[in-house]
């Protein structure tokens, strides 16, 4: 069963790394995003063209992007999972470094059944 949003892994990816920025610096940038993500100035400007025109982000005239309503619903279910995912794995002995790569690598593809069985057992454990 896939996840309730179908935008894409990349897209997640991109809207998940703005409001870590926004925390982060006061601001996103395209440029940031860039070096945050590790790809290039043009991925970043494709990408930012296309989440601009599905609603998920606005951009002003000197650069500074803003994630709608829309695209913030989505960053936030995507940084959520991560951060529940990264301290899970954690708290199982995972090295907290390799814990926050397989929780990037699994937040996008984790059924919504899954993750709330996962949110449950911590508060279980509690």
């Amino acid at each position: 069963m896939k996840n309730s949003s179908d935008i894409g892994k990349s897209a997640e990816d991109y809207l998940e790394s703005m409001i870590i920025l926004k925390e982060k610096n006061g601001y996103v940038r395209s440029i940031d995003i860039a070096g945050f993500l590790g790809v290039t100035k043009p991925s970043v400007s494709v990408a930012m063209k296309r989440l601009r025109e599905d609603g998920y982000i606005e951009m002003d005239k000197s650069g500074l992007i803003t994630v709608t309503d829309k695209g913030m619903e989505i960053a936030d279910k995507i940084y959520t999972r991560h951060k529940k995912l990264t301290d899970f794995f954690v708290s199982l002995g995972v090295d907290p470094a390799v814990a926050e790569e397989d929780a990037c690598r699994i937040e996008h593809d984790l059924s919504d059944e899954t993750f709330d069985a996962i949110c449950a057992h911590i508060e279980k454990s509690r």
